[in-house]
């Protein structure tokens, strides 16, 4: 059986791919290399996400509960570990093969997102020694945290995000290396608005303890030190990304090594497209709601291409 469409990708664009290729009534085909969920599951579940459209906050963990539902409720086949390992060009059909099998697509449409990726270390004296035991990339459910002098790391949205759900159980601080922060103004103004302690412009010497952490030492802009107790670290600065699948499948990159596509979302090759944080093009804007318009963009041009309807 070949299906009319292969999603490569079960986080928030390539589950939307998947809602909107039921729509229209295509055989539809998910493939994770993990689980279900993405970014939204892997890297901040507990964080509340406000400004997707119809939620004034949601969980990330439940936005994408909902968004996996839905594709189920519609029939999309959804399989978890199958981890692509190679799109070929067959007898007019495409060949998407995974570790274990092989499936046959009329289209393809890639939203892997930012590939296999592991948080970005700070690489500060005490760090390795102590992760697991009080130093972490990810922020633990809410339940665990009561009782604990969190701390964060970071000065983007989720960093402020993670801080304002630790806020509601518990002491929390924040720590950017930097004078301001490059989150959206919305959230600055709501943890401005909290009792998050903030330490500006300082950077990390030394995560402290042996068995367990117990403090944290900065150093301010000045060079002057500043000891502050902690039980907990969620570093929160990055993602490192590995997206060499994109080059063994083909693709054609941008200098920042994510896939070139059309204003249709296609790619380089025949009847593959891609949405989501994958692609980039002048002007991209890296959010939910951005990755699943690409996909409603990047689904249309699959239905255009295999169903070849006569407004085409």
């Amino acid at each position: 059986m070949a299906y009319d469409v292969v999603i490569i990708g079960a986080g928030p664009a390539g589950l939307t791919a998947g809602i909107y290729a039921r729509s229209k009534m295509m055989s539809t085909l998910i493939l994770e290399s993990g689980t279900v969920g993405g970014q939204l599951v892997a890297l901040y579940p507990e964080k509340g996400i406000h400004n997707y459209p119809a939620y004034e906050n949601i969980q990330a963990r439940k936005l994408s509960d909902k968004l996996y539902a839905q594709a189920e409720s519609l029939d999309c086949e959804i399989r978890e570990h199958q981890k692509v390992i190679d799109i070929i060009d067959g007898d007019q059909k495409l060949i998407v093969k995974t570790q274990d099998n092989e499936y046959e697509a009329n289209s393809v449409i890639i939203a892997i997102g930012m590939g296999e990726f592991a948080p970005r270390k700070m690489d500060a004296p005490g760090e390795a020694e102590l992760e697991g035991k009080g130093v972490n990339y990810f922020l633990p459910l809410k339940e665990h945290l009561v009782g604990k002098k969190v701390v964060l790391f970071g000065g983007g949205n989720s960093a402020i995000e993670m801080a304002m759900v630790a806020d509601t159980v518990t002491e929390t601080a924040i720590v950017h290396r930097r004078p301001e922060f490059r989150a959206d103004e919305i959230n600055v103004k709501n943890l401005n608005e909290s009792a998050v302690k903030q330490y500006m412009s300082c950077s990390v010497k030394s995560f402290n303890g042996t068995d367990k952490l117990t403090s944290i030492t900065l150093l301010d802009q000045d060079k002057k030190e500043i000891e502050i107790p902690a039980d907990l670290a969620v570093i929160n600065i990055g993602i490192t990304a590995d997206l060499g699948a994109l080059t063994r499948w083909g693709l054609e990159l941008t200098e920042n090594g994510l896939v070139k596509c059309g204003f249709d979302m296609s790619t380089n090759r025949h009847g593959i497209f891609a949405c989501g944080d994958v692609v980039d093009y002048p002007g991209k804007y890296k959010q939910i709601i951005t990755g699943c318009g690409e996909a409603a963009t990047a689904c249309l041009s699959a239905y255009k291409f295999v169903k070849k309807p006569y407004w085409a």
